[in-house]
């Protein structure tokens, strides 16, 4: 019990108990434990119909919630959530409208927070500022992308550019080899054009252990 909640207890105890010896009048009770008279005489009341239990703190919580959403869509949320962990409330609320069910993202969002369905890396902020480059192929990010829901141990390569974040490559080449790559990327070039830099990590197949310079 909150430290709270056993001090409005133990006052609400304190106060029944001196005015059922009647050694004081109701008036001077009530200034002296700093309530009003009507909230006197109903904790009075409760504690002679129900004993100590009848003056215990009671929760806050409204009975009604008029505006929460309705049970049946929050099931109907967390099943899509169980069935997709990695979507978040953008992708689910795309499904629930398929379904003929309109319920904004914050709502979803809401929802999966109170069903315990939010994994802590997943909390995190929203980005406060721009990305690297201001405009189109000053700088594309390549990398190959999770296999999860293509079928293949493989997932497609990504090439993403920085400034519009528009995706332009994204194919299941089914191999990380250097020849599969680079075939994507001479395709790319002749349909975006040339970017000036390009950014990917150490994994193969741009990054060679063995060669000079890697």
């Amino acid at each position: 019990m909150a430290w709270r909640t056993m001090e409005v207890q133990d006052q609400r105890v304190r106060f029944v108990i001196a005015a059922s010896h009647g050694g004081e009048s109701m008036s001077e009770l009530c200034r002296k434990f700093d309530i009003s008279r009507p909230t006197g005489y109903q904790w009075l009341r409760r504690y002679r119909i129900a004993g100590v239990s009848g003056i215990c703190e009671g929760s806050r919580r409204p009975r009604r919630s008029p505006r929460r959403t309705a049970t049946g869509i929050e099931q109907r949320i967390a099943e899509l959530r169980r069935e997709r962990p990695d979507w978040g409330a953008r992708k689910l609320a795309v499904l629930l409208e398929q379904e003929g069910i309109a319920v904004p993202r914050a709502t979803i969002h809401r929802v999966l927070l109170r069903l315990g369905l939010v994994r802590l890396e997943d909390r995190r902020s929203a980005a406060s500022s721009r990305f690297q480059r201001e405009e189109p192929n000053q700088l594309w990010q390549m990398d190959f992308k999770s296999p999860k829901g293509w079928g293949s141990k493989i997932g497609p390569l990504s090439v993403l550019d920085d400034a519009t974040r528009y995706a332009v490559a994204l194919e299941s080449t089914g191999s990380t080899r250097g020849e599969a790559v680079r075939e994507c990327l001479e395709s790319t070039f002749k349909t975006c054009g040339l970017p000036d830099a390009m950014l990917m990590d150490h994994g193969c197949p741009w990054w060679n252990q063995q060669a000079v310079g890697g």
